[in-house]
């Protein structure tokens, strides 16, 4: 019963890191019908930044929020390359994005070379859990309870959620379509930084580690057909908490397989249920 009360803990904290990753994913998908797969490649960016920060004798806290600022700015650079040229469809977009992904392994490796890099996190353990998955899940309650309040109770939140109901609507009353995808992709790499600096400390990241954080993340967000950020969270502590049961049980080398499966059923329950609706 103890170690099913730490996997279910454990789970859930690294289950709330994909929410993050996941619901970043959401909110670039929501504004701009773009799947942007560099994603895990800006939660790495940002978790090896830190690494970085800190060795250099910069304090916690501050090293973090640099990280998860310079995920903000890839996440705009990223944007730029994906979505700048007028024109350009959400498929072509995909693709950039993926060449970018592949780009930053280059830079990565060059920068943090290929061994795996971690930094510590909150010291101590609750209940034999490590109690910086506590602060996994406090912040990520945190963070997405701030993003739902910006988008429904703000203006700013409004012009996005009016860009991605009727982009031909927003446009007629004056909001900036193009400049709230760039601000969308923006949120969404601060988002994924966010996610990528905080399971660092109980999971080694090196360059290619964007591949499963990605995949997880976009796992998390399928649940919620990639616009509900509420079904995301439901995903990413499903999906952590069967990963951790996977890993503690079994093997924890098919934590990843776990992810593409639950990816895979969620998107044939949806198909049998559009072909039911299409039928009927």
């Amino acid at each position: 019963m103890a170690e099913l009360v730490q996997y279910l803990i454990t789970g859930v904290g690294v289950g709330c890191a994909y929410a993050l990753l996941g619901s970043g994913l959401v909110v670039i998908y929501r504004v701009t019908r773009v799947v942007n797969f560099a994603q895990g490649a800006v939660a790495v960016l940002a978790a090896l930044t830190v690494t970085t920060l800190l060795a250099a004798g910069l304090p916690h806290g501050l090293a973090e929020g640099l990280g998860v600022l310079l995920a903000g700015a890839a996440g705009l650079l990223t944007g730029l390359v994906a979505t700048g040229k007028p024109g350009t469809t959400p498929q072509a977009a995909l693709i950039v994005t993926l060449g970018l992904g592949v780009l930053a392994y280059a830079v990565e490796i060059l920068f943090w070379g290929d061994q795996p890099r971690s930094f510590p996190g909150l010291p101590g353990a609750t209940a034999g859990v490590q109690t910086h998955y506590f602060l996994i899940a406090s912040v990520t309650a945190l963070v997405l309870a701030a993003t739902a309040v910006l988008f429904a109770r703000t203006d700013l939140g409004r012009a996005l959620t009016a860009t991605a109901e009727d982009p031909y609507a927003a446009r007629i009353v004056g909001i900036d379509v193009a400049r709230m995808g760039l601000l969308a992709f923006t949120v969404g790499g601060a988002l994924g930084g966010l996610a990528g600096v905080l399971i660092t400390p109980v999971q080694q990241v090196t360059f290619d580690s964007d591949v499963a954080l990605v995949v997880n993340g976009f796992s998390a967000a399928i649940l919620g057909n990639l616009t509900r950020p509420g079904l995301t969270l439901a995903g990413g502590l499903l999906l952590g908490v069967v990963q951790a049961l996977a890993g503690g049980y079994w093997n924890t080398s098919y934590q990843t397989e776990v992810a593409l499966i639950f990816m895979l059923v969620v998107l044939v329950v949806r198909a049998g249920r559009l072909s039911s609706v299409e039928t009927a």
